[in-house]
């Protein structure tokens, strides 16, 4: 931030919480209260343009415009899928990319946030890290999906005639979240910020492959956030042959971290588990996966695969998912299957962006 009140670059608004943006107000010459209708716009009334402030001058309205980031990014493709969920392709002059996509449920809006330009994890079954990474996504680019968000859900009319907006958010998008910490972390800040989005901490879920040393400093961050790892298979060999990453960390250190996390924050871990058909939901699987279970007080969401062109694993019978959650919760193991969304759209993380760019050049490294 103090680079940003120094040199000619103009503030990224959606990176900053509300104290450091009061700070920067302030900075400027502005009254301090100005920095809270400022967020009131944005924030509360999805205004992202400084022509539509209307209780600023258009002095001050004009300064903004030089001094101020609201984001600017540009959809480059926007899907809608007949269960309401939608899917945005975001990019930026840099050429950077995410993908963010918006679930309904009931009253409950959640954002699927991306953390990353592609991923380094590698999941053999994920079109996200086809390509690798490219970079780091900074805390601003990250609010600026939930935004993006809020703005379509603005103009789609409900039945109540109550504007829609995110409540809730998973870091569940390309990416891996604890790769990136120091941007997760700063944009996870404004987003809880209560003069911001406010979006409680115990609404926001950060799903994470396992890096325990980053699950150690999440857990002394006292936050409550939603902690998921995404497990996948019960055994090292398993898990390796499906996360390449997974060599450089164990199953067991992992589960190490994730019961200092529990300890430090109350919050029950979650493991996720896509089944891969006739790879990973085999009856053994399921009892190893009680076993993991035992050592942890965890529960297990349970997900139908979704297919990616040009990947081998297909998505297992509903009979199969059956007898696998059956499984677990005869062997004591809180376990769900999570509904599938947006099947009749580009569902997997990271097949949009892939569609989207068969026809274009490839990327180039972005700047973490």
């Amino acid at each position: 931030m103090t680079s940003s009140l120094t040199d000619n670059s103009k503030v990224d608004f959606l990176g900053l919480t509300s104290q450091e943006f009061d700070e920067v107000v302030q900075h400027w010459g502005f009254p301090k209260f100005r920095a809270q209708q400022i967020r009131d716009w944005v924030y509360d009334k999805t205004i992202v343009a400084p022509e539509g402030f209307e209780n600023l001058s258009k002095s001050d309205r004009e300064k903004l415009r030089e001094l101020v980031n609201f984001g600017n990014s540009t959809t480059s493709a926007h899907q809608i899928s007949e269960d309401g969920t939608h899917k945005l392709l975001l990019e930026w002059a840099d050429g950077a990319q995410a993908e963010t996509v918006m679930i309904p449920d009931d009253d409950r809006r959640t954002a699927c946030v991306s953390s990353q330009v592609g991923c380094p994890v590698g999941c053999t079954f994920c079109a996200s890290g086809i390509e690798g990474v490219k970079g780091n996504l900074t805390a601003d680019r990250i609010v600026e999906q939930v935004i993006a968000l809020n703005l379509k859900l603005l103009a789609t009319p409900t039945s109540r005639g109550k504007q829609q907006k995110i409540n809730h958010i998973v870091f569940m998008g390309m990416g891996e979240p604890l790769a990136n910490y120091a941007n997760v972390m700063q944009a996870i800040h404004v987003l809880h910020d209560p003069k911001g989005l406010n979006i409680s901490a115990r609404k926001i879920t950060l799903s994470t492959v396992g890096v325990p040393k980053r699950i150690r400093e999440l857990a002394d961050e006292a936050l409550p956030l939603n902690l998921a790892i995404s497990l996948h298979a019960p055994t090292e060999e398993l898990r390796r042959q499906l996360i390449p990453w997974a060599e450089h960390f164990s199953i067991d250190d992992i589960l190490d971290a994730a019961r200092y996390y529990f300890t430090q924050t109350g919050r029950e871990i979650t493991f996720e588990y896509i089944l891969l058909a006739g790879v990973n939901d085999k009856p053994e699987h399921a009892r190893q996966l009680v076993q993991v279970c035992k050592t942890i007080r965890a529960n297990v969401n349970l997900l139908r695969y979704n297919e990616v062109e040009s990947l081998p694993y297909q998505r297992p019978t509903s009979d199969a998912v059956m007898k696998f959650q059956d499984a677990l919760r005869q062997g004591g193991v809180n376990a769900h299957v999570r509904k599938s969304r947006g099947r009749d759209i580009d569902a997997a993380c990271g097949q949009l962006r892939r569609r989207e760019n068969d026809a274009r050049e490839p990327f180039v490294q972005i700047g973490a």
